[in-house]
């Protein structure tokens, strides 16, 4: 039985879903209650925060791996308790990883993003690349520590512990408006037949990752028999314009209003030579494919 934290969060319902599909039951650990799961799997009410909670997950079933979603950052922080605030953070971390050591799980997953390469200049971001100290922004800054504290513990307490640098993630259940990203905006607007309200351009690029891809490609990092790495890029490997998702949209929404002004910003794709050669994971979707799925699901009444 395989634990995922934020289970019923964008993400980690993909990734449920794909264990699923893989034949490997999980249970889903989610703060807030919830009325019908998207997913068939059993869900518990957690705070990860509240070691007593999570200790009691493991008292019902017999947990053997935990992919670690929820997220371990302090979010959001307030200028009264920045202290607090932190220390709340990393201690959900440490409390994943000593229920992971008490239960002797296989393998413990932790998520962190692509935003810990921050000031690195290179294309494509490789996992072996040295990442600067600092961060722009408190979500890197802490997923940084959260791999650091991951490295020394996967050492001294013998835990298989794998971090995935997870890129772009857009599709069912995202956000429809990304900061990083107006894919899911411009599909939203295509399928409300509305004007998406952007900055974007048209040559604006980003690694995208269509979210079954990320969910499947965490539950195969998770079910591996071996891994010969700690860190693993969650990715499509390549990026991708706006111009390529506005040409896609138009091949299944012909009027949709999605022009977008020339130039743009394109960013480093994400390297996926260690999870395709250890797992055998590449994208099933390619962007037609994954816009026309996205229209499909929001077209059938899915908010998001």
């Amino acid at each position: 039985m395989i634990l995922v934290t934020g289970g019923l969060g964008f993400i980690g319902t993909h990734t449920a879903r794909a264990l699923l599909d893989l034949g490997q039951p999980c249970v889903l650990a989610q703060r807030r209650p919830v009325e019908q799961p998207p997913v068939p799997a059993e869900v518990a009410r957690v705070d990860i925060n509240d070691l007593d909670s999570l200790r009691a997950v493991g008292d019902r079933h017999k947990i053997t791996g935990i992919v670690h979603l929820a997220g371990s950052m302090p979010w959001p922080v307030t200028d009264e308790q920045p202290v607090e605030a932190a220390r709340r953070a990393v201690g959900s971390l440490f409390n994943v990883l000593r229920v992971a050591a008490d239960w002797g799980v296989d393998r413990v997953g932790i998520a962190s993003t692509i935003g810990v390469y921050g000031g690195v200049t290179a294309d494509p971001f490789t996992e072996d690349l040295p990442l600067p100290m600092t961060s722009g922004h408190v979500i890197p800054a802490f997923k940084k520590i959260g791999e650091l504290l991951s490295g020394h513990l996967a050492d001294a307490a013998g835990l298989d512990i794998v971090t995935y640098r997870i890129g772009a993630v857009w599709g069912p259940r995202g956000r429809p408006v990304d900061p990083f990203s107006a894919a899911s905006q411009l599909v939203h607007a295509a399928a409300r037949s509305t004007v998406p309200d952007t900055k974007a351009r048209a040559g604006d690029a980003l690694d995208l990752c269509y979210a079954p891809d990320c969910g499947r490609a965490i539950a195969l990092l998770q079910t591996a028999e071996r891994l010969n790495h700690r860190t693993y890029n969650v990715a499509s490997g390549r990026a991708t314009t706006n111009a390529e998702i506005t040409a896609a949209i138009r091949k299944v929404a012909p009027d949709a209003a999605v022009d977008l002004p020339a130039g743009g910003i394109a960013y480093p794709r994400l390297d996926i030579t260690r999870v395709h050669q250890d797992t055998g994971y590449l994208p099933e979707y390619d962007t037609e494919r994954a816009v026309a799925d996205y229209l499909s699901w929001l077209r059938a009444g899915n908010p998001r």
